[in-house]
């Protein structure tokens, strides 16, 4: 029996992106439902996804949070299988998307995510997260792997990532969150016995170059974040453990190749350590200096968190 697909693209002024991640999509052999979910922008994206040949779905700008509008938009289509990805993620390949599914296909995993290369022209600041996060060999893991992989046993990204969605159902699908909603739902899926499959055949263009106070913002969400989510992530390894091999193998790269960026480096590794142990910190911190030290401006006036639905 074949199995119905569907694709959510979460969106926010997108229109630039449309024309290169929405062809891969409508010309793939799957013939997948493809759902552009829109938090009010004006820009045309819309508009533009829909002469495309893509389901528009419009939501308002504070009703948005990364968790709880992809369990909407999952929901919505009611497919087999949905596939979450960002505009900013570009298929490589014209069968990248078969290539993501397979591993579902068969029964091998509940959730894969596909391999995550930097655009052409980036930066090493760039390409170093993509090259340390996404290796190129495939490789598939289970809660029983936790030892070998460590903090990494829950990884996932939701730029381009598959589920099966009766997997999702068994755990009330993806949570209200301030971000890692993939994280999330990985963490409760492994200890469910589900298995995880990255798919490095499966390619996409996905990077951003961030100033040292973005990343110190963004790392402040992603302390704060995996704070709240510390139960549920315990048993997967230190991130501080990943995070001195990410610096390691980042000084190892540029004393090789590009000495003289080393005094940038240290600062890039500063803004994201600090910004992660202050957000580690700040669960109780006044709800004025969160706003302040965050990147997500739009998430501390959403619905889910004035109503108190988000973790």
């Amino acid at each position: 029996m074949t199995e119905s697909i569907g694709v959510v693209l979460i969106t926010h002024c997108a229109k630039k992106h449309l024309p290169f991640c929405l062809p891969p999509l409508l010309n793939s052999s799957l013939k997948p439902r493809i759902l552009v979910v829109n938090s009010s922008s004006y820009d045309g994206t819309v508009e533009l996804a829909q002469s495309l040949g893509a389901e528009t779905l419009v939501i308002k700008r504070a009703l948005f949070n990364h968790g709880s509008t992809r369990e909407l938009a999952r929901k919505y289509l009611n497919t087999d299988i949905v596939v979450m990805m960002t505009p900013d993620a570009y298929l490589t390949h014209p069968q990248g998307l078969e290539y993501l599914l397979e591993p579902i296909f068969q029964r091998k995993a509940s959730i894969t995510y596909a391999r995550q290369i930097a655009h052409t022209g980036a930066d090493f600041f760039e390409a170093f997260p993509r090259e340390f996060n996404y290796p190129a060999q495939s490789h598939l893991r289970g809660i029983e792997d936790a030892a070998q992989f460590g903090a990494y046993i829950f990884f996932c990204s939701n730029s381009c990532a598959a589920y099966r969605n009766q997997a999702l159902d068994e755990i009330g699908g993806f949570p209200a969150v301030l971000l890692g909603e993939d994280t999330a739902v990985v963490a409760q899926l492994l200890r469910k016995g589900h298995r995880i499959a990255y798919v490095a055949e499966a390619v996409v263009h996905h990077s951003h170059r961030y100033s040292l106070k973005q990343e110190f913002e963004r790392h402040f969400d992603t302390g704060l974040a995996r704070k709240k989510l510390q139960a549920l992530l315990q048993g997967g390894g230190l991130d501080s453990d990943r995070g001195k091999r990410y610096a390691q193998e980042m000084f190892k790269r540029l004393l090789k190749n590009q000495p003289l960026m080393i005094p940038y480096a240290i600062l890039h590794i500063l803004a994201k350590w600090m910004g992660y142990k202050i957000g580690r910190m700040s669960c109780r911190a006044p709800l004025w200096l969160k706003k302040k030290l965050s990147s997500q401006d739009f998430y501390w006036v959403s619905q889910d968190f004035t109503q108190g639905c988000s973790n």
